[in-house]
């Protein structure tokens, strides 16, 4: 039998998957929740384990206001006793009240603002979905979802070719109305705001080729996704850097180039030719979770084999010292559960393993800003030696 938790915990389940359908109409509510069946063994060789838990059960249902039904069976003895099956949670508000928490609060706010968008908006398609989608939204953005909508319905062709941050809307900004985009399609029921697409990606590097350096010639560059463009000169080697300050700052080397990263994952900087044809592309990264997910998610978008540097077992012990247990905003890095990560080597993954141990000592965080540039020159130039005699070269 289950306890009176783990039930509750269903019923959080069922509120949470469900609130909104119910809302809108679905009978998501009453419901029998089925607290498990004791084994005929558990009644003949335990039953007064199971007569304390019956007891539980009937406390737990008054407290909440419960239905119990039960079923008759043979206990120890042959005796007959009747045993708990299912607690009946009649409506969306009694699982609210069980489950307890914000959801009464948060019920109520559904409830409004479905009232609201249905007298406003009497032809909407998914309630359903759109009551979700506004869950979350502050008393202020869903002020602004309704001034949007309204403002697309006058005249659904008033945005045509323009960007977000075009909109002539007041309060809103392109980064609002990137994230409400969905919210606001459903209430208007436009399949597309008629607003131009992002801007194509682009990424930063520098030349570190010294005899290229001086020559006097730009040090500093950057490319866009679907231009065409060359670099000053074919690299030899280029090195990704997950930090802007690595990459500006990365020491010289003969045709090298130093590429900025661009978050997790790798396809805007693989997109670029010049770069996945080069003899050699170096991966270095933060020594944390972050850093060797980040270089897992480049190894699948590169078509390519990536070399990371600086990302194993003995640069860990090196500068575990100069480490952290905070992250980017401040925050305690706690154990996790590891990923799938399956383009990590076996050195890389034996520390991303240690990073998320419950029971690792160490710092859980190296930033690679505190190792020293020219420890990452001497890295990349071993990488160059390597491939050369792996290449015969």
């Amino acid at each position: 039998m289950k306890t009176p938790q783990s039930v509750t915990d269903d019923i959080r389940r069922r509120l949470t998957a469900k609130w909104h359908k119910y809302l809108a109409g679905e009978p998501v509510f009453p419901h029998a929740f089925p607290l498990g069946r004791p084994t005929a063994t558990d009644l003949r060789g335990g039953y007064a384990a199971v007569h304390a838990l019956t007891v539980e059960w009937q406390a737990w249902a008054r407290l909440h206001g419960v239905q119990l039904t039960y079923e008759t069976r043979v206990a120890s003895g042959g005796t007959r006793q009747t045993v708990p099956t299912h607690a009946h949670v009649e409506s969306l508000d009694h699982a609210s009240a069980i489950v307890g928490a914000d959801w009464p609060d948060r019920l109520a706010r559904g409830r409004d603002r479905l009232s609201t968008l249905t007298d406003r908006y009497p032809r909407l398609d998914d309630v359903s979905r759109l009551i979700r989608l506004v869950d979350s939204y502050s008393s202020v953005d869903f002020s602004l979802l309704l001034t949007v909508a309204d403002w697309y319905l006058e005249d659904p062709t008033r945005a045509r070719g323009i960007t977000p941050r075009q909109v002539p809307i007041p309060g809103v900004h392109a980064k609002w109305l990137q994230a409400h985009r969905p919210a606001v399609q459903a209430l208007t029921g436009l399949d597309d705001l008629g607003l131009l697409p992002p801007h194509a990606p682009r990424i930063h590097f520098s030349y570190l080729d010294p005899a290229y350096r001086a020559g006097g010639g730009r040090v500093h560059d950057s490319a866009t996704v679907g231009d065409t463009f060359l670099p000053a000169y074919p690299p030899e080697v280029v090195v990704i850097s997950e930090n802007k300050d690595t990459a500006l700052h990365f020491p010289t080397l003969d045709r090298g180039i130093s590429v900025e990263g661009v978050g997790k994952g790798g396809a805007t900087v693989a997109s670029f030719s010049w770069i996945e044809e080069a003899p050699l592309v170096v991966y270095w990264g933060d020594i944390d979770k972050d850093g060797y997910e980040i270089l897992n998610g480049y190894r699948a978008d590169f078509s390519r084999e990536l070399v990371s540097i600086l990302m194993d077992p003995t640069t860990y012990e090196a500068f575990e010292k100069f480490g952290t247990n905070l992250d980017q905003l401040g925050r305690e890095i706690t154990p996790g559960t590891p990923r799938v990560l399956d383009r990590l080597h076996p050195d890389e993954r034996v520390v991303y393993l240690q990073l998320l141990d419950a029971d690792h000592a160490g710092h859980r965080r190296i930033e690679q800003e505190r190792i020293p540039l020219d420890r990452a020159q001497q890295a990349v130039r071993r990488a160059i030696e390597t491939r050369r005699a792996a290449a015969g070269v």
